[in-house]
């Protein structure tokens, strides 16, 4: 048998036997289906990347008002659709390193404050345009703009002068920042042509695939653009972009074959999902977190009694136990965990208490008015169920908490950083300084808690400016304290990115910098 069987596996080395001729002759063997399977993806795989195919995902977090403008970019279909057509200058590697992309290189002065990149020559714009610093100086140039209200305009804010300089793209710092690089990762800064300033939405740019449709909240499409850059990158005919952000129908969608891959797999259904034998469900840690967000300019909650109260009034544990079923991780009420490489584990974990939790509402001379969270199904999975954990531990303590549920679509644009209370997710971000700059800096669109003090913000950028590294920690480690007990964050939880795979691909890749292997999916699978 073991002779038939390496016969068996050099046909599919040489692409000359199906996955179903594999499995049905396998099975004639004796052999079981979870051992042919994984037989069968070692062949496949041991022949390396195949090109061909139509790749669809069916995913959680579009909605009918998303642009492909990428700096509107705020949920995961965005998210994605800008990895299909788009490229930033870096990438951030699995492994925490900077990966080049349109910048061949990344160069830094001594004192971290002069950054040159230098630009990959010959790159093509899906209109046929060839790329140049100009475009590229453009582009930031418009998500430094505070019109544009990009979700990158925190990150740009440390920036004195940038310029282009023939085949360079050059950024001069008002403060040294050894993190530059990792900024320039950030996935709403994809090179547009002419920065995309005429029209930030033509979704035209210099990734693998290229639009072809665009029907927001539906549906997106997109196909080979074969002069791109990089050969290596997008093995598919065509890339799909489904939205179903129905959990159960998303579910049911990749079960049945007609999506590929889904994200958000629910943790309550991940285990026996993966038992599946056609295919595999994939937990990725990371520094994803899902939150409850105050903001701190707004009545009740310019009361930091009554935001203490709620932080107090959450139990961490059991949303993880409940909500997480342990794919994930216990959160402190700040956006950094040990994933951080500056992360400081001394700072004290805050527990459920309802004694502490009551004798901070009283602090607070609450009037006793309904407290109102909003939430959706579509603000993370499980995020209906952990808000009515929440408002029942909240009770114990007297605390008077109201859910009031919104529907998915128009969730990200009409209720999360407008409402000054709701449930909301973070993927999270490579590096602290860029967390930090996104969503806590007061001058940063994305800042959701409206969390705006100037301490923080000199200590954000002394951290910048430090290059020892013992004592940018120290400086992290206040920033984390400050925003733990006087910010508008809640996190109960970190959550580990949970997807569904068909056995069909292969070339799976994990990935903590974001979901879908950073998006990368259509760019490093491929079809056995």
């Amino acid at each position: 048998m073991n002779e038939q069987i390496t016969h068996m596996a050099g046909q599919v080395t040489a692409g000359k036997m199906t996955r179903r001729e594999f499995m049905g002759k396998a099975a004639a063997l004796g052999v079981s289906a979870a051992v042919a399977s994984t037989m069968f993806a070692d062949a496949a795989r041991a022949a390396g990347p195949k090109k061909g195919g139509d790749l669809k995902f069916g995913l959680q977090g579009g909605e009918s008002t998303n642009s492909l403008d990428p700096a509107t970019y705020a949920s995961s279909v965005p998210f994605q659709n800008g990895k299909q057509f788009g490229d930033q200058l870096v990438e951030v590697a699995p492994d925490g390193s900077i990966e080049p992309r349109l910048a061949e290189s990344v160069e830094g002065s001594a004192d971290a404050k002069v950054w040159t990149f230098k630009l990959r020559q010959g790159v093509e714009f899906h209109n046929g345009k060839t790329m140049t610093s100009e475009d590229v100086l453009k582009t930031m140039q418009r998500h430094s703009n505070e019109d544009s209200k990009s979700g990158a305009l925190g990150i740009m804010k440390g920036i004195e002068s940038m310029k282009a300089d023939g085949d360079n793209f050059q950024v001069t710092l008002s403060e040294p920042n050894a993190d530059l690089p990792y900024l320039m990762a950030d996935y709403h800064l994809i090179i547009q042509p002419d920065g995309g300033m005429d029209n930030p939405g033509a979704g035209i740019g210099t990734g693998p695939y290229k639009v072809e449709v665009d029907e927001p909240g539906v549906r997106h499409l997109f196909t080979k653009y074969e002069n791109h850059w990089n050969s290596d990158f997008g093995n598919f005919d065509s890339v799909e972009v489904v939205v179903i952000n129905d959990a159960t129908a998303r579910t049911a969608a990749l079960q049945s074959g007609q999506v590929h891959a889904i994200n958000r797999v629910e943790p309550k259904v991940a285990d026996l999902l993966g038992r599946a034998p056609n295919l595999t469900v994939h937990s990725t840690a990371g520094r994803g977190h899902y939150v409850f967000i105050m903001h701190c300019d707004t009545a009740p909650f310019d009361n930091n009694e009554l935001r203490t109260a709620l932080k107090y009034a959450i139990n961490r544990a059991d949303l993880v136990d409940k909500v997480l079923r342990g794919y994930g991780s216990i959160g402190n009420d700040m956006p950094i965990n040990a994933a951080y490489p500056l992360f400081d584990e001394t700072i004290e974990q805050r527990e459920f208490s309802v004694e502490k939790a009551a004798e901070h509402y009283k602090k607070s001379g609450h009037d006793g008015s309904p407290i109102v969270l909003r939430v959706a199904d579509g603000a993370f999975p499980g995020a209906v169920d952990a808000a009515a954990l929440f408002q029942q531990t909240a009770a114990q303590a007297g605390i008077p908490l109201e859910i009031k549920r919104e529907p998915n679509d128009g969730y990200w644009s009409e209720v999360w950083n407008v409402q000054p209370f709701c449930a909301s997710y973070w993927g999270g971000r490579p590096v602290q300084d860029q967390m930090y700059s996104t969503a806590y800096l007061s001058t940063a669109d994305w800042n959701d808690t409206r969390f705006k003090v100037q301490a923080f913000d000199d200590l954000l950028f002394a951290a910048r400016a430090e290059l020892d590294v013992e004592k940018r920690k120290g400086i992290y480690s206040q920033m984390g304290r400050m925003v733990r007990d006087e910010g508008g964050l809640i996190c109960p939880m970190f959550n580990d990115f949970v997807e569904g795979v068909s056995n069909q691909l292969d070339g799976w890749e994990s990935d903590p910098t974001q979901e879908m292997m950073n998006g990368n999916m259509s760019r490093k699978m491929w079809f056995v």
